[in-house]
């Protein structure tokens, strides 16, 4: 029990990859990785962080603040639907590109866990872990909310149309895929390439990952932490990704349509 529990906290480094050493190499990854944030969810932690700054300057409290995810981008339905899509899309597109990487420099998608060698395993382990993960945060976002370091959060503002579930359930997918992807699969590879220590780059991943949360928050950062912690160490055990993509979808999906359904139907939602 204590040598099993020492491996969760401290876990060793496994053989692969193997630390890169030539200097010109180990530039060049942090170069790719700077870029790659850059671009992706290192540049929406940025915009999240002065969005944040900007609802504290208002004179009124977070809790009385509104901040939507899921939003309305055009009049016209037929161009609203094709602009969500392509939001969807952007995101898949983000993981990808973490994931062709890796492969481009020489990496087998198994050895992030991307192959499909365990489905039905992976699926359990995801729904295992959405149930988890689910009402602790819900609860903890609601006790922040509370207590007025959360803004109100809403998932959708979306109007009542047959395709509102598709667009939400695949913005779920497309939110998932992307920061699995990008914040565990590819941070996490490219760091223990850099030598950096297992502990040191799950702290590294998990505050990224609070990071292009904190629109929401005070609260939104923690709770993000908490589960970038999570989701970060399970990776590291047991090198399946899928898993995290599975329940993170559940997650959202629950969040984004399970929000559009029952808005002013119910009290206790904000």
């Amino acid at each position: 029990m204590f040598n099993t529990t020492r491996r969760w906290l401290n876990p060793p480094r496994p053989a692969e990859p193997v630390p890169l050493t030539d200097p010109a190499q180990r530039r060049g990854v942090l170069i790719e990785v700077i870029l790659v944030f850059s671009i992706t969810l290192g540049l929406s932690g940025v915009r999240s962080l002065l969005s944040l700054v900007d609802s504290l300057l208002r004179p009124e409290p977070l809790a009385e603040q509104r901040v939507a995810i899921n939003v309305p981008q055009a009049t016209a339905d037929l161009i609203d639907l094709l602009k969500q899509l392509l939001s969807a899309t952007q995101l898949v597109g983000w993981g990808a590109l973490g994931v062709y990487l890796l492969w481009r420099g020489g990496m087998r998608l198994a050895e992030i866990g991307l192959d499909r060698g365990h489905p039905r395993r992976d699926l359990l382990w995801g729904v295992g872990l959405s149930a988890l993960i689910g009402l602790p945060g819900l609860a903890l976002y609601l006790i922040g909310w509370q207590l007025g370091i959360n803004l109100t959060v809403q998932p959708s503002t979306l109007d009542e149309t047959w395709w509102r579930p598709i667009t939400l359930t695949l913005s779920a997918f497309g939110n998932s895929f992307a920061e699995e992807m990008l914040v565990v699969g590819y941070l996490l590879t490219r760091l223990r390439q850099l030598g950096v220590r297992e502990n040191s780059a799950l702290l590294i991943s998990a505050v990224l990952r609070g990071s292009y949360h904190l629109y929401q928050g005070f609260g939104g950062f923690v709770g993000n932490l908490v589960m970038g912690l999570i989701f970060g160490r399970l990776w590291q055990r047991t090198n399946r990704i899928w898993p995290l993509v599975v329940a993170h979808t559940l997650l959202d999906i629950v969040a984004f349509v399970g929000y559009a359904l029952l808005r002013g139907r119910v009290s206790w939602l904000p």
